[in-house]
């Protein structure tokens, strides 16, 4: 649907995972484009942005973004979904609840919305319902909106349970194509520099490196 038809502003596969609590929590309070860098990122053409999703393994076209009242960019959630789509998660610190947004290539239709996935309910059975220009689709506690496009489908999807439809519905409504502001601030900074691996304390500092399980004289 097309952005000037969707739901006003009154107020996001591989199976749609969450994002463990301690993931969102070390990330949670980073804004977008916030950080070292931001400044930089917004200074990039649309091309050297095209090409950061890119590298990621995105199809540029298939890069969204979206918005609910509440709910923010879990920046390290952003990445690649099925085989060139595009990934993110938006949570709520308030609540801890989580929305995913999710775009793949493909359509979808009133023959194949009940065939297709939805998250992790695997063998529940799925439901649809037309909703506008989307399907509302739930299967084991699991809801998503499913909004075609021309050649993909934006998903947005959530926990029944922890995020109540017309947020979500909202949340599919406000889906759209970022700007080049808005692309900068969603996509990783590029790091050219090699890391170093983090220093486990369980490694002894000779031999085959192999974790040191040995218990002390009590075990």
């Amino acid at each position: 649907m097309t952005r000037a038809a969707r739901v006003p502003k009154t107020l996001a596969v591989l199976p749609a995972l969450l994002l463990l609590p301690v993931l969102l929590s070390a990330c949670g309070t980073e804004k977008a484009g916030a950080g070292a860098g931001g400044a930089d990122r917004a200074d990039m053409s649309r091309a050297q942005l095209d090409a950061r999703a890119a590298a990621l393994g995105v199809a540029p076209e298939l890069v969204y973004v979206t918005e609910a009242p509440g709910f923010t960019l879990a920046q390290q959630s952003v990445g690649v979904y099925g085989g060139d789509g595009f990934s993110s998660v938006y949570w709520s610190r308030k609540t801890g609840a989580q929305i995913q947004l999710s775009v793949d290539r493909g359509t979808m239709t009133a023959a194949n919305c009940p065939k297709q996935p939805l998250g992790d309910a695997s063998g529940e059975r799925i439901t649809c319902a037309r909703d506008g220009d989307a399907w509302y689709r739930t299967a084991g506690g699991r809801q998503e909106y499913a909004v075609p496009e021309k050649g993909h489908v934006v998903r947005v999807s959530a926990d029944a349970n922890a995020v109540g439809r017309a947020v979500l519905r909202r949340a599919a409504g406000a889906a759209h194509r970022p700007d080049d502001t808005e692309l900068a601030a969603v996509l990783p900074t590029p790091d050219g520099t090699a890391t170093a691996p983090v220093e486990r304390g369980d490694l002894p500092p000779v031999g085959d490196g192999a974790p040191d399980n040995d218990v002390g004289t009590s075990g």
